[in-house]
């Protein structure tokens, strides 16, 4: 019997979406070797691709080297316009694209479809940041001189993807490499790699010459080695575990690589009992179960104040019960599978230790039909900062609840995390917003909304959250040089 997943993508306008090769130097490179992809949610294989080898990379490394002199040369308003052209086939395309994010993913398909415009507006935005790489002049300190701090494209840049965003994190990337003027090569997730071929596909399409985006698709140590060693890769973005960012930074200090790591979250939602009851479930919902909670700004440790404690509980117990899980393709679903069985033993896991010490589950619902890769949406309260839950990760649709007594204890637990990428506070005290703007110790702060990303802001965590921007200006300087230039003797 052929699944849900399979039937979809038999159903794709552009089956050529799937056809497995990977992408090097402007060829579709065929392998012996293949890795299957499966659909998460049955674990039904629906393609396979080629698994590509050390020499492949050494292939890409070579003919994006050669590609870089001409796609830095080109002026920024015609990488613009590529960028621009690329950005409108994904839109094109947007119903085919999002099939194969949420078959190979789980994501629900309504997600999809947000994550490919969410991923095409990104390379939209850095198609006119590239063309605003403004340098500056300094007031000169020496006679007769003077002074230009110009902004260059650092080299050949390579992007290790995850599996949670496999279209946006690949096209916030690598929009603000080709638009600073680099070449890009793209590791993507092994779980995912459809939706990585088919982004090459289309920037072929757009006029990216070869050479100038690149995707390997294969084991990824056996990939990010040979990245890691060669000194012609001058840039290294990741998105993913900070275990693995730990490794990749020490790594890429062997050749000096320049490093933007966004890594893991462990949010802080910080919710004060001034605040409408109503509108922090609403933010509580958004921010927890996006992605199926397999974000990594999801809500992760909910601090609510005492007073209105009880009565949180049991409104946020009412909404989660209304989540509807099941495969992401049914357009009822809510939650989908977690992407990797160890995602969801990982939650389990989490749910046990809890209980062991002492929080009570308060929703929890039960279908034995679902597979072993899916979770149900679990409530814990009368959580403690001495489980699991309220000091690992979770990614998936397991909520925390942990009352607090006073805004200077609550900011301190909130801090108490190595990870700082994300954190959220409601309360309708404007002195009290303003002072946790301050003090809350994160890259992004969203005060009253669970809603803040998107390509014009700098995205990127403190501590061991990552290193480095993606989005807004900042982003595109991930993949620039510096360069200061003293004109000197100009009276002669």
């Amino acid at each position: 019997m052929v699944g849900i997943a399979a039937t979809h993508l038999r159903a794709l306008r552009r089956r050529d979406f799937i056809a497995g090769a990977a992408f090097i130097d402007g060829r579709w490179i065929a392998s012996s070797q293949r890795d299957v992809v499966v659909d998460p949610a049955t674990g039904e294989e629906i393609a396979d691709v080629a698994r590509c080898s050390a020499a492949d990379v050494t292939l890409a490394i070579e003919a994006a080297e050669r590609a870089f002199p001409a796609w830095r040369g080109l002026l920024p308003t015609r990488r613009g316009a590529i960028l621009r052209g690329w950005a409108s086939l994904m839109r094109d395309h947007s119903e085919d694209l999002a099939i194969l994010v949420t078959s190979e993913q789980g994501k629900p398909l309504a997600e999809a479809r947000y994550e490919i415009e969410y991923g095409a507006a990104f390379v939209e935005w850095f198609a006119a940041e590239g063309e605003r790489a403004y340098g500056e002049t300094i007031p000169s300190h020496k006679v007769d001189s003077l002074l230009q701090v110009r902004m260059q494209p650092i080299g050949v840049a390579a992007a290790v993807t995850p599996w949670n965003f496999p279209i946006a994190m690949i096209t916030r990337k690598a929009g603000a490499a080709l638009a600073a003027g680099c070449p890009i090569i793209v590791k993507p997730a092994p779980e995912t790699p459809l939706s990585a071929l088919a982004l090459a596909r289309l920037a072929e399409e757009a006029g990216v010459p070869a050479g100038v985006f690149q995707t390997l698709v294969g084991d990824p140590i056996d990939l990010s080695a040979p990245l890691l060693r060669d000194t012609r890769i001058r840039a290294l973005s990741f998105t993913g575990s900070t275990q693995v960012g730990r490794l990749l930074l020490g790594g890429s200090a062997q050749t000096v690589k320049k490093v933007s790591l966004e890594l893991g979250g462990h949010a802080p939602f910080l919710i004060f009992d001034d605040v409408d009851l109503d509108k922090a479930v609403k933010g509580v919902m958004a921010a927890k179960f996006a992605t199926s909670g397999q974000d990594c700004l999801a809500a992760n440790r909910i601090y609510v104040q005492r007073g209105i404690h009880d009565t949180f509980v049991e409104a946020f117990s009412a909404a989660m019960a209304k989540l509807k899980v099941g495969h992401g393709l049914n357009p009822a679903t809510d939650i989908g599978p977690m992407t990797k069985l160890s995602v969801a033993d990982k939650c389990r896991a989490q749910i046990v230790d809890a209980v062991e010490r002492g929080a009570r589950v308060i929703t929890a619902k039960k279908d034995e039909s679902l597979g072993a890769n899916f979770v149900i949406p679990t409530l814990l309260s009368q959580v403690t900062d001495d489980m699991l839950i309220a000091h690992e990760e979770t990614f998936g649709p397991v909520a925390a609840v942990l009352p607090f007594d006073s805004e200077e204890e609550v900011v301190t637990r909130a801090n108490s995390s190595e990870m700082g990428l994300a954190g959220y506070v409601y309360t309708d005290n404007l002195r009290r917003a303003l002072r946790l703007s301050e003090r809350i110790e994160c890259g992004m702060l969203g005060i009253n909304t669970a809603s803040f990303t998107g390509p014009p802001i700098p995205f990127g965590g403190w501590k061991q959250s990552g290193l480095g921007r993606e989005g807004s200006r900042h982003g595109l300087s991930e993949y620039m040089e510096l360069k200061y230039v003293c004109f000197g003797d100009l009276a002669a």
